[in-house]
Parts: C-alpha cells; structure tokens; sequence
C-alpha cells in the first residue's frame, strides 16, 4: 500500500500494532494464572493500552501539524513576495509527494515570471523607440507645413490643402500618442505614483484645458461638487482619463450645449460623472464604446479615432475603478467613474 510508503506511518503502524500485542499478551497471561479480579486487571489492560495508542496518535498529529504549519508558512512567505521559499520534502509519501508538487509548481511560476519580466522590459524599449521613430517625422513634417503655410499665406488652394495638412497630423499626432499610451498601460510598464489629489483641483484643470474650445463653440462646462473631496491617484493619469471624457463630450454636443463634470463622495467610494445634454448613443453601441478604434455607424464625428474611451477605461482600471455609460440617442449621454476611497 502507498500509504506505507512514508515511514513515519509505517512506524505508527508498527508501534500501535506492538502496544496491541503486548497488552493482548498481558490480558492472556493474566486470564492464564486465574488471578482474582482478572476482569478488573483486563480492563486496565484496556485503558493502558487505549492510552498508549492515543499517545502516540496524538505525537504523529502534532508532528504532522508541525510539518503542515512550515509549508504553509513557506507557500505565505512565496505569496508576500519571497520567490526563494522551498518546502522541504526530503522523505516519502502521499504528503511529500504533494509537496514536491508544489515546490515543481512555484519553479514554473518563477520562470514564467521571468519570462513576463523579459517582455515586458523588451515591450517598454520596443515601444520607447518607436515613440522616437514616430516623434522625430511628425515633428518635421509639422515644420514643413508651417514654413509653406508662412510663404503662401492666404494664396489659394496650397494655403487651403496645408491647412488641412496640418491638422491631419495633428490627428496623427493625437492616434500615435494614445496607441503609445494605451500599449503601456497593457504591458504593465507604467507605474501609477499616486498621492491624495483635491478633486476640485483636478476638474478645474481639465475644465482650463478645454474652455477655450467650448467657447469657441459656443458651449458651457459647468462644475459641481464639494472642494473637500480627496482621491487617492495619478494626478496626471486620471487627468487624462477625464479630459478624453469632457472631449468626447464635447464632440457630440451642438452649439449651446452643456457639459457637466460632476463629483460626489459616498462612504467608501469617489464618484465622479461627466454629463452632456448632446447626441446621445444608440443602445446597439453602449456595449461597444470602450472597444478600441469602435466607430458607430451612426456617428457622424468624423475626427475621432476610436482610441479616447478604451483609453479611460483603462486608467480607470489601472486604479481599480470602474467607469459605466448611460445614454439614449438624442437625451445626452452620462459617464460615471467610481473610485475608492484612499483610506477603504
């Protein structure tokens, strides 16, 4: 039988098997010499032995609790971060085979966690040096539009067809940055540096951002919430993510439109809503919005690229928030990021 292959069980065996025989052997020969009160002399027999056998149960137990407790101690110690932990497992059995098990199993895991760690510092070189490939042309072919501009300013269709050269590339410009952004946060080789950030402040510098352009377009960006709420995150990150909601906002609201950027605290959650009174979205899209380069059959946005909400999903996720949609075409549409509590 495998279970006598450990030989600590086979010794338990054999010394319960022993304290049987010898205390059987003893209750006989007692029975043999026909002493008075043979029955109360067996029943001690009885209670020594059960007393033995209990004892030495009850080694084994605490002995097997001693060897169980330092495996789990050592497969904590792995899960904390200690990737050198090992259980030892230098005898036989069922038991120690499980433990050979594991200790096969946490040197996949190393490897495998090496192996993550060489592509993700090959993906961050890899995507460091394109940014730098894609950066250097756009930037020159910016200049170069910009020179021709100034020598032909005004003079017909170059002035027109530089103009909207420019702002092609600006599109360029915007797709390459978010690709660049969105593949980071996918490789893991961003780290989030979070610090207790004023929610207030964090709106008002989105609403700066964008307030020249609602002007120009006739819209309003209205603000409201408590100037006392606190979050815990990348002041920068979360930035971004709310300024590609205010844009997306901004791109489907007519003229005298109204933006809302809305905040609220609850007890353990920062909610945080960016409202508009404009176009609204078709229930078949709702579930498709943070799909990368989504484009719905009936937008007529026709600079977007698909890439602004994946995006603040992402950032969201990244500090282990969610973020919802609620919308219905021609009834504006309602983004809601809800964000822990720095100290929940």
């Amino acid at each position: 039988m495998k279970i006598f292959a450990n030989r600590k069980i086979k010794r338990l065996f054999g010394s319960i098997l022993s304290c049987i025989c010898f205390f059987t052997l003893a209750a006989a020969f007692l029975m043999g010499l026909g002493v008075r009160n043979a029955a109360a002399f067996m029943m001690i027999c009885f209670l020594l032995m059960s007393a033995s056998i209990l004892a030495l149960l009850s080694g084994y137990f605490r002995e097997q609790h001693k060897i169980m407790e330092n495996a789990i101690s050592q497969i904590t110690e792995y899960i904390s971060g200690n990737k050198d932990v090992m259980i030892e497992c230098n005898d036989e059995g069922e038991l120690y085979r499980l433990f050979h098990e594991v200790n096969s199993l946490v040197a996949i895991l190393n490897a495998h966690a090496e192996d993550e760690k060489s592509v993700k510092k090959f993906l961050r070189n890899t995507i460091s040096d394109i940014s730098h490939q894609l950066k250097t042309p756009l930037a020159a072919l910016n200049i170069y539009i910009g020179l021709i501009q100034s020598e032909v300013e005004g003079q017909g269709a170059v002035w027109e067809y530089s103009r909207l050269s420019e702002k092609e590339l600006d599109r360029m410009e915007g797709l390459v940055q978010n690709l660049l952004k969105i593949t980071k946060l996918d490789a893991g080789t961003i780290t989030l540096e979070k610090s207790l950030e004023n929610v207030l402040e964090i709106m008002e510098s989105v609403k700066k951002h964008f307030l020249f352009r609602a002007q120009q377009e006739g819209k309003e960006i209205c603000l409201s919430g408590s100037g006392e709420t606190a979050l815990l995150c990348d002041r920068r990150w979360m930035i971004e993510a709310i300024s590609n909601l205010v844009k997306n906002a901004l791109d489907h609201t007519g003229k005298g439109g109204c933006i809302r950027m809305e905040w609220r605290e609850f007890a353990s959650i920062v909610q945080i809503a960016i409202k508009d009174n404009g176009s609204g979205i078709y229930p078949e899209d709702l579930h498709h919005i943070f799909k990368r380069f989504y484009r719905s059959r009936y937008s007529k946005d026709t600079q977007g690229i698909g890439l602004g909400l994946p995006l603040s999903k992402a950032i969201v996720e990244a500090h282990n928030g969610t973020i919802e949609v609620d919308s219905m075409p021609g009834g504006g549409t309602s983004f809601t990021i809800n964000l822990l509590i720095h100290d929940r």
